[in-house]
């Protein structure tokens, strides 16, 4: 394959990776990294480098939206982002001890977890009106939006702020190892460990999936990983299909994508630990 179809390929695999990972609310990073590994044979570091830049760019548009609704909780998240950004660090660390080998395993595992997360529903826990966490308190995390299907203002307290500072230590881990937003972890730890509703979690993950990644870009700028030959497609891609994603998801039936995209993610999670576990 010449240089310019490899380019005009990885564009169009990219559009649709950020069309479908909006469509489900998991993010390109998810379907680009099995895509760059299994199909163009990436080193699986050079494919997280490049998932990273993608995670930034289009986590960036969705924030700006989410936050002009005033859904994201900008306090909460700029307090979580300490956990997150501690993480991140930590994982791009770690990627220089791991195995390439371990990092399909774990990027396996992820991916059946992700597949797990959206077939299983979550029921949405009881708004708080009253909080006696004390670091929710003292640096005001509460917050309220308003609602336009119910067409009220939601206002709610936190609570469980140190196992969500935990829990997103660890969402930053996972996101700067396999170059994924981790939305899948960091949207429950928002909504069952810290009260926080369901729309408000969402928007205010968002929020943080970029500067998260952007926490642990700089350590695969500093190595080398980030090849833009690579990455330029797959942020050019996965921005426009994370677009247009956005503007059909009104359209098009999402329990028919979803169950599509978990078969994919259950076949693409079997072949990476397979990977993995071959010498």
């Amino acid at each position: 394959m010449s240089p310019l179809d490899f380019v005009v390929v990885l564009s169009l695999i990219s559009v649709a990776a950020g069309l479908l990972g909006s469509l489900v609310g998991l993010g390109g990073g998810i379907v680009i990294v099995p895509v760059l590994t299994l199909l163009f044979h990436i080193d699986i570091r050079l494919a997280i480098g490049a998932s990273i830049l993608s995670v930034i760019a289009t986590s960036s548009g969705a924030a700006v939206a989410y936050v002009r609704e005033k859904l994201t909780n900008l306090r909460a998240g700029i307090f979580l982002e300490i956990g997150t950004t501690l993480g991140a660090v930590t994982g791009a660390y770690l990627t220089t001890l791991v195995s390439g080998n371990f990092l399909f395993i774990l990027f396996g595992i992820v991916l059946l977890y992700s597949a797990f997360a959206m077939i299983h529903k979550r029921r949405e826990k009881e708004i708080l009106t009253h909080s006696s966490d004390r670091i929710a308190n003292r640096l005001k995390l509460h917050s309220s939006y308003y609602d336009k299907n119910l067409r009220k203002q939601i206002t709610y307290k936190l609570s469980g702020t140190k196992i969500g500072l935990g829990l997103m230590y660890l969402a930053g881990v996972i996101s700067a190892l396999l170059g994924v937003g981790s939305g899948t972890l960091k949207v429950p730890a928002l909504d069952i460990a810290m009260h926080m509703p369901i729309k408000a979690s969402a928007a205010t993950s968002d929020f943080m999936i970029g500067v998260t990644a952007a926490a642990s870009a700089g350590a695969y700028f500093s190595r080398g990983q980030i090849n833009p030959f690579i990455a330029a497609p797959v942020i050019i891609g996965v921005l426009i299909g994370a677009i247009i994603g956005s503007r059909l998801l009104g359209k098009i039936n999402p329990k028919t994508i979803k169950l599509m995209f978990v078969i994919v993610l259950v076949v693409v999670s079997v072949e990476m630990i397979q990977r993995g576990l071959s010498a």
